[in-house]
């Protein structure tokens, strides 16, 4: 791992934070949405769900884009949709504008972390893969937290758009970072081979701090009619639906305390702000869930590691639902399931790292997410239902937390082989060739 390795994946962690902070704005501004609009909850919860709509769609589609045309590109054009997103929410009139602008910027965001996720997994050893994709699955809990607290400041003295002036702006400032920093991936130019492959590995390679070879490696007749569909073929379907059902059901757990905490705090008379800060300590709980998780990873299986922090995880909700209306027991129940489901979310990441081969890698987590972000959408908006017909906290808790309990019961189906290393044999040629192999080739 060179500096300028490390440095792509410090990036990926300022990425994946940005990915945080946007999606969490829409649930810092919702309680002044509510006062502004004069908006239900149901309906809010339609609002709180449309970037994740977008977000669904664009982890789909755009991880295919990710693998056709490659990862930088589609890095810097899902920054540009996600600025403009951004900005446009701030022109927003009325709760169908503003939905229309969030399914925007979620298409931005949903590539995004198809993109991201495939970058960390070509750019690291293998030695460090799972510990530096927990660092780039904190990011988004460092940019909901960090972010948040910054935001709740800016909505109190400017309004709830504030925040996404703020949101345009900073993502506006990662592109020339990605223009400059992060070269094309070197595995995935060694399998692709577009023109003037051998030039731009080695551009790649030098940018990265590696010797340049003299020719790519052999690619198998076999291997050149491999297709981004292969995630649906036999030997990945298993890994495929396995995964994406897993990531749904953790997801509709994850996002429910994400979307709703400002509003069920605001509900029990706490200030906005006060309200913001909770949500703001739970991401940063889930930062610290993220950076436990990648340690643990060297001691213990991928597998059985993410299964317990899912059980622990649906406990956690289950207790913030419980919870008296005491603003420190609240903040520190909302650490806790923080942090256990962001980590069930590393865990996650990790295994759908190991588990595709680098012609699908964005393709499958693309997929993965893009459906499983079907949960995310469909979070608040149950939540919002239940809360409307007067369902009380502790049992809408209850009720939510299943996914996570469902979602580690689900987990036990997939192979461990799988979760624990690529499924293919393939290896980072172009790193790890010398150039007297690349003269023998």
């Amino acid at each position: 791992m060179t500096m300028a390795q490390i440095t792509v994946v410090v990036l990926t962690v300022l990425l994946n934070a940005m990915d945080g902070f946007d999606i969490l704005s829409i649930a810092f501004a919702s309680p002044g949405i509510m006062a502004d609009w004069h908006i239900n909850r149901a309906q809010l919860g339609v609002v709180l769900s449309a970037e994740l709509i977008g977000m669904g769609i664009g982890s789909v589609f755009l991880g295919g884009v990710a693998d056709k045309i490659g990862r930088r590109p589609t890095l810097m054009g899902c920054l540009v949709v996600m600025a403009m997103g951004m900005l446009g929410a701030t022109t927003a009139t009325s709760p169908v504008i503003l939905s229309v602008w969030r399914v925007f910027t979620g298409l931005g965001i949903g590539g995004m972390l198809s993109a991201t996720n495939a970058v960390v997994g070509e750019f690291t050893s293998v030695k460090h893969r799972s510990l530096c994709i927990s660092f780039m699955v904190i990011g988004y809990p460092l940019g909901g937290g960090i972010g948040g607290l910054y935001a709740s400041n800016l909505i109190g003295a400017y309004g709830w758009r504030s925040v996404f002036y703020f949101g345009a702006t900073a993502t506006a400032i990662l592109l020339p970072l990605v223009f400059f920093c992060v070269p094309e991936s070197v595995q995935w130019l060694s399998r692709t081979q577009p023109a003037q492959a051998l030039a731009r590995v080695n551009a790649s390679l030098k940018r990265l701090g590696h010797q340049t070879v003299n020719a790519l490696p052999e690619i198998q007749a076999g291997d050149r009619k491999k297709s981004i569909a292969d995630i649906f073929s036999p030997a990945l379907m298993r890994t495929t639906l396995v995964l994406t059902i897993c990531y749904f059901l953790h997801i509709l757990t994850f996002y429910f305390l994400l979307k709703w905490t400002p509003q069920i705090i605001a509900n029990m008379k706490f200030p906005a702000p006060e309200a913001g800060r909770v949500l703001a300590f739970a991401n940063l709980g889930g930062a610290a869930g993220g950076i436990v998780f990648g340690l643990l990873t060297s001691r213990i299986g991928l597998k059985p590691l993410t299964i317990a922090i899912l059980l622990l995880n649906a406990a956690a909700v289950v207790s913030f639902g419980q919870s008296p209306q005491v603003l420190s027991t609240l903040t520190m129940l909302a650490i806790g399931v923080g942090f256990f489901g962001n980590a069930a979310v590393s865990g996650l990441y990790s295994i759908v790292a190991y588990g595709f081969p680098t012609h699908v890698r964005a393709t499958g987590t693309g997929f993965v997410i893009g459906v499983g972000r079907a949960g995310a959408a469909l979070s608040p908006i149950l939540a919002g239902y239940l809360f409307n017909v007067n369902i009380l906290l502790p049992t809408v808790a209850i009720i939510m937390a299943a996914g996570s309990l469902l979602a580690a019961f689900v987990l036990l189906f997939l192979r461990a082989s799988s979760s624990m290393k690529p499924i293919t044999t393939e290896k980072p040629a172009a790193f790890r060739m010398s150039q007297a192999e690349g003269r023998a080739r």
